[in-house]
C-alpha cells in the first residue's frame, strides 16, 4: 500500500474514533445523562468544556510527543485515551466518575490528529497533500454517523446507554490496532531539523488564521454540547423517543459532513476566503435553524446537515491555510490553529450553559448564529496569503 494510501486510512481512521464518539459522544447522549445522572444545563456546559480543556491539554502533549518521538506514539496515545475513557463512561457509577470518562475520552481528539500534518506533510507528494488531509479530516463524518445511528438505534429499542458506549469502547481498540501497523514506518523519527520555535507562528498575517479558529471552536463545541438536549428540551420530533433526536441530529450531521472529501475541490474553484464566509454563514443558519423550529424534521435535518458541513469543510481548509502559511512547520502550525480551536472550545460551552439558563435555549442559539454571521462579514479576501514567504526555524 502506498504512503498516500496507508495515511489516509489511518488517518481517517484515527479521526472517526477520536472527534467522532470520543468527541461528540457526550452532546449526544446528554439527555440520558440528564436522567441518569441529574445533570443540569449550566453542569452540562461546565462537563463539556473540561473535556476541551482535555482536547486542549492533549494538543500540547501531542506535539511535544511529535516533535520528539515522531507521528506514531501520540496517535497510539490518543486512541489508547479514546479507549479507557469511553470504556470508563459505559461503566459510570456516578457523576465524578462520567466526568473523569468524558474528559479522557475527549483528550483523545488532542493527540490523534495534528500528527497526520507531520507524517503526510512527510511522506505524500505536494500533489496529493491536500486530498490527504481532507480524507484525515473527514473521518470524522464517518465516526459522528456511526455514533448517531448507534444512539438512535439504542433509543428506539430501549436498550441502554451504556451497551453503545461499550461499543464505542471496542472501536476505538480496533483503530489503536489499525494505527499501530500502519505508522510503523514513521515511528521514532520526528524528523529532520532544529527545534522548532512557536514564536515563528505569532506572525501577524496568522492573526486571521488563529480569530477563524477561535470562533470555530466556540460554535462547534456549542452546537455539539447542546443541539441533542435543544431538542429534547423542547419536546422533541413526532413520531420518535424524545431522546432519539440526538442520533437523528448526529446522523444527519455526519453524512452531509463527508462532503468535506471534497474540500479541496472547493476551495479550487471559489478560493479559500469565500470558502470560509460561506462555511460560517451556514453555521449561523444552522444555529438560527435549531433555535426556532428545534422539532420539525425539515428544520433538524437541515440545520444538522449545514453544521456537518461546516465542521468538516472548516476543519479541511484550516488545514490547507495553516500548511500554507508555515509550509516548513506542518504539524507545530496546525496545532497552534487547533489550540486556538480548543480555547473557543473550552470558553463556548460553559458560558452557553450559563446564558441558557438565564435567557432560555432559544436566545443562547440566537446568540451563537449572530457570532458565526458577525464573523463571515468581517472577515476580508487579503487576509489570505496568496504566496506566503517561507518561515522555517532557521529563517524566520
Amino acid at each position: 500500500m502506498t504512503p498516500f494510501w496507508k495515511l489516509s486510512a489511518a488517518g481517517f481512521a484515527a479521526t472517526a474514533i477520536a472527534y467522532g464518539p470520543a468527541r461528540m459522544g457526550f452532546g449526544l447522549f446528554l439527555p440520558e445523562f440528564r436522567s441518569a445522572f441529574g445533570i443540569s444545563t449550566q453542569t452540562a456546559g461546565l462537563i463539556s468544556s473540561l473535556g476541551f480543556f482535555g482536547f486542549f491539554a492533549g494538543l500540547l502533549i501531542s506535539q511535544a510527543m511529535t516533535t520528539r518521538k515522531g507521528p506514531r506514539l501520540p496517535v497510539i496515545s490518543g486512541l489508547l485515551a479514546a479507549t479507557i475513557g469511553t470504556g470508563i463512561v459505559a461503566a459510570a457509577s456516578n457523576f465524578t466518575v462520567l466526568s473523569f470518562g468524558v474528559l479522557l475520552a475527549m483528550s483523545s481528539a488532542g493527540f490523534a490528529w495534528t500528527p497526520f500534518n507531520n507524517a503526510v506533510h512527510r511522506t505524500v507528494d505536494d500533489w496529493s497533500r491536500p486530498t490527504a488531509l481532507s480524507s484525515v479530516s473527514t473521518g470524522t463524518s464517518l465516526g459522528v454517523a456511526a455514533a448517531g445511528t448507534a444512539a438512535l438505534i439504542i433509543s428506539t429499542s430501549g436498550i441502554s446507554w451504556r451497551l453503545c458506549w461499550a461499543m464505542f469502547a471496542i472501536a476505538s481498540a480496533l483503530a489503536l490496532a489499525g494505527n499501530w501497523a500502519a505508522l510503523r514506518e514513521v515511528a521514532g523519527t520526528p524528523g529532520p531539523g532544529v527545534a522548532e520555535r512557536w514564536r515563528v507562528l505569532f506572525r501577524r498575517s496568522a492573526m486571521p488564521l488563529f480569530g477563524i479558529g477561535l470562533c470555530y471552536g466556540i460554535t462547534s463545541a456549542i452546537y455539539i454540547s447542546f443541539a441533542a438536549d435543544r431538542i429534547a428540551q423542547a419536546g422533541g420530533v413526532a413520531g420518535l423517543p424524545r431522546n432519539a433526536s440526538g442520533g437523528l441530529v448526529f446522523v444527519c450531521y455526519g453524512i452531509a459532513g463527508l462532503l468535506g472529501l471534497c474540500t479541496a475541490n472547493v476551495k479550487a474553484m471559489m478560493g479559500l476566503a469565500w470558502l470560509l464566509r460561506l462555511l460560517m454563514l451556514a453555521c449561523a443558519l444552522s444555529f438560527a435553524l435549531i433555535a426556532l423550529w428545534p422539532t420539525t424534521f425539515a428544520g433538524i435535518i437541515l440545520s444538522a446537515a449545514l453544521q456537518g458541513l461546516y465542521v468538516m469543510m472548516m476543519s479541511a481548509a484550516l488545514s490547507f491555510w495553516s500548511d500554507r502559511l508555515f509550509p516548513s512547520l506542518p504539524s507545530q502550525s496546525f496545532t497552534a490553529v487547533l489550540l486556538a480551536v480548543a480555547t473557543g472550545s473550552i470558553v463556548g460551552p460553559a458560558i452557553a450553559g450559563i446564558a441558557s439558563d438565564a435567557y432560555g435555549p432559544m436566545s443562547m442559539f440566537l446568540g451563537s448564529a449572530a457570532l458565526a454571521a458577525a464573523t463571515a462579514a468581517s472577515f476580508r479576501s487579503k487576509h489570505i496569503w496568496e504566496r506566503p514567504p517561507v518561515h522555517s526555524p532557521e529563517n524566520p
